[in-house]
This record gives structure tokens, C-alpha cells and sequence, in this order.
């Protein structure tokens, strides 16, 4: 885990699409209120606070308490993680599609 206050892996919290909306939502605003967020989502209130909890615990999420509300914004620095895993992977099929693109040329000859 790239930051020391993790308690949970960035891929497990991005693995679930409801999450992945939650954090698209949060990317798209500054800030959001619980209960504007669970209307975006077919589930109750507990369902999406389980949801902030898994990736507040990756370090994608932060909270704050504004009276009786609670406010979510997104800290998507942990997904520096998840960006070089897939620029290497990136980086590792492009050269394998210039091997593969060298081969069929050799071929041809």
C-alpha cells in the first residue's frame, strides 16, 4: 500500500462497481453529503455508508461533519497505485505488439 494510514488494498476497493461510481461521483464534485449520494444508488443509506467505509479505509475517501451531516470528497492520490500498475502493463503490451508486429514482417519476407 503506497500511503501508511491504509487499512485496506486500493484494487479491493475499487473492485466493486458501486465504488467505482462513488468515487466517479466524488471526482465530479468537491464535496457531497451522504444522503445526496445514496439517492444516486437503488440501495439504503447503511449499503452506501459500507460502501464509504471500504474506501475511506483504502484512503480514496475523506469525511468530515458538518453538524448532523456527514460530507464526502475524494482523495484519489492511492490511485497513483492502480495508474502505474496499469502504464506498466501498458508499457509491457505495446513491446510485445512490436515483437509480434516484427515477427510477421520477418515472415512475409
Amino acid at each position: 500500500m503506497s500511503e501508511s494510514n491504509q487499512s485496506r488494498d486500493v484494487f479491493d476497493a475499487i473492485a466493486d462497481p458501486t465504488r467505482r461510481k462513488l468515487i466517479q461521483l466524488l471526482a465530479e464534485a468537491e464535496e457531497i453529503p451522504l444522503h445526496e449520494l445514496t439517492v444516486q444508488f437503488q440501495m439504503g443509506r447503511t449499503a452506501v455508508s459500507k460502501h464509504l467505509t471500504i474506501l475511506k479505509e483504502a484512503g480514496l475517501v475523506l469525511d468530515r461533519k458538518v453538524g448532523r451531516e456527514t460530507r464526502f470528497r475524494l482523495n484519489a492520490s492511492p490511485l497513483r497505485e492502480v495508474q502505474d500498475w496499469v502504464a506498466f502493463y501498458n508499457r509491457f503490451w505495446s513491446a510485445n505488439m512490436v515483437r509480434l508486429g516484427q515477427l510477421l514482417e520477418e515472415e512475409e519476407e
